[in-house]
C-alpha cells in the first residue's frame, strides 16, 4: 500500500494502522484524524474497494471530516474513522467482527466506533462483545441510542429548511421540488420527512427497485442515478457516497442549492469556490449531516457516566444546526468566501489547528 503520509488527503492524522487478521480474513484501516477534543469518534463503513488506495482515501477523507464534524457539533470528542475492506461478495463473519473489536479495544479507548454504511445496529453490538469503545448500541425506553441513521436524517431535514428559507425565502417545504441521490436508511429518513411537510420529490438510488418503491410510497418519481444531479429542481440533495461534486457534477447542477447526508461531497476543496461561482448555496456536509455523530458520542459519553442519555437531549442539539448553517452563509455572503472555506476554517480552529 502507498505511503500514507504521501498522499493528498494525509492532513497530520495522528494515527492510520492497517489491521490484517489472518484466521478471519479481516482487512481494515483505522484513522485518527485529531484528538484535541477527546477521543477519537465515528463509524465504522464495510465496503468493496476497487484498489486498497481507495479504502486509504477514503479513512483519510472520513477521519478528517469526524474531526471537523465533531468539532462543529460542540461535541468533546475527537475525529475517527475506519473501513472494513469487503470482499466482492460482501462477506461478513463474526469472526472478522471480534477481530474488528480486538483492534479497536487495543487503541485503548483513543478511538470509538459505530455504525457507518454496510455497519448495523447487531454488527455494533458484536464488536461490543470484544470492546467497550462503541456506540450506536440499542437502547430501551427514552434513551438514546441504536441506528444513529434516523437523526442524521433528522438534521439534514432542519439544515434543508434552513437552506430554503434562506436562499428561497420560503418557511415552508410545501411545493418545494427536492432530487435525492440515495435513498437508503438515511436518505430514506429524509425523504420521508419532506414528503410529511408537502415537498415534491425526485428520487434516485443505485437499488433502482427500493427508489421506485418509495416513490411509490411518497408520490415522488424515481430516476436513474446518473440524471438526478441534472434534474432542474431547488434543492440537490446528495445521501449517498461522496466526492460526487467535482466539476463535471457541479456543471450538471440545475438547482440553487445542495444539502444532503453524504460525506465529503466536495471531490476537492476548490469545488466549494466551483459552487459559489454556479449560484449554488452549499451546506457544507459534516456540519448538515452531524446528527447520527451527536447521537451515538452523547449515548458514548452518558454511559462513560453510568446513566442512560435522554433522547430529547439530542434532538435539542440536533435543532442547533440550522444555526450553525445560517452563520456559516452569513460569513460566508459577508467575506466572499465559500461556505466549505469557512466551515474549514472555524473547525480547524476549534481543533487547535
Amino acid at each position: 500500500m502507498t505511503a500514507f503520509w504521501t498522499q493528498p488527503d494525509y492532513d497530520d492524522h495522528e494515527t492510520v494502522q492497517l489491521v490484517r487478521d489472518r484466521a478471519s480474513g479481516l482487512t481494515a484501516l483505522i484513522g485518527i484524524h485529531s484528538t484535541h477534543l477527546g477521543p477519537a469518534a465515528g463509524g465504522t463503513r464495510f465496503w468493496h474497494y476497487a484498489q486498497p488506495a481507495d479504502a486509504l482515501r477514503d479513512v483519510l477523507r472520513l477521519s478528517r471530516g469526524m474531526s471537523y464534524k465533531n468539532a462543529m457539533a460542540g461535541l468533546p470528542m475527537g475525529g475517527g474513522k475506519a473501513v472494513i475492506l469487503a470482499d466482492a461478495k460482501g462477506t461478513k463473519t463474526p469472526e472478522m467482527l471480534a477481530a474488528f473489536g480486538d483492534a479497536v479495544d487495543r487503541l485503548g479507548g483513543r478511538y470509538v466506533t459505530a455504525e457507518d454504511v454496510g455497519i448495523c445496529v447487531a454488527d455494533m453490538v458484536a464488536v461490543a462483545a470484544r470492546t467497550p469503545y462503541v456506540s450506536g448500541l440499542p437502547a430501551e425506553g427514552d434513551a438514546a441510542g441504536g441506528d444513529p441513521g434516523p437523526f442524521t436524517a433528522m438534521g439534514v431535514y432542519h439544515g434543508m429548511k434552513a437552506a430554503v428559507r434562506y436562499r428561497l425565502g420560503k418557511d415552508s417545504l410545501a411545493g418545494v421540488h427536492v432530487a435525492l441521490q440515495g435513498v437508503g436508511s438515511v436518505g430514506g429518513g429524509v425523504a420521508r420527512l419532506l414528503a410529511r411537510d408537502g415537498a415534491k420529490l425526485t428520487l434516485a438510488d443505485i437499488n433502482r427497485d427500493r427508489a421506485e418503491a418509495l416513490a411509490d410510497e411518497l408520490g415522488g418519481e424515481a430516476v436513474e442515478t446518473d440524471a438526478v444531479m441534472g434534474v432542474a429542481c431547488d434543492v440537490f440533495s446528495p445521501n449517498a457516497l461522496g466526492a460526487i461534486l467535482d466539476d463535471e457534477g457541479i456543471a450538471r447542477l440545475e438547482a440553487p442549492i445542495v444539502a444532503g447526508a453524504a460525506n465529503n461531497q466536495l471531490a476537492r476543496p476548490e469545488h466549494g469556490d466551483a459552487l459559489v461561482a454556479r449560484g449554488v448555496l452549499y451546506a457544507p456536509d459534516y456540519v448538515i449531516n452531524a446528527g447520527g455523530i451527536i447521537s451515538v458520542a452523547l449515548e458514548y459519553l452518558c454511559r462513560q457516566d453510568g446513566a442512560p442519555c435522554d433522547i430529547n437531549e439530542v434532538r435539542k442539539r440536533i435543532a442547533l444546526i440550522p444555526d450553525r448553517l445560517e452563520d456559516i452563509w452569513r460569513e460566508s455572503d459577508a467575506s466572499g468566501q465559500s461556505p466549505a472555506a469557512i466551515a474549514d476554517a472555524m473547525a480547524q480552529k476549534l481543533i487547535g489547528r
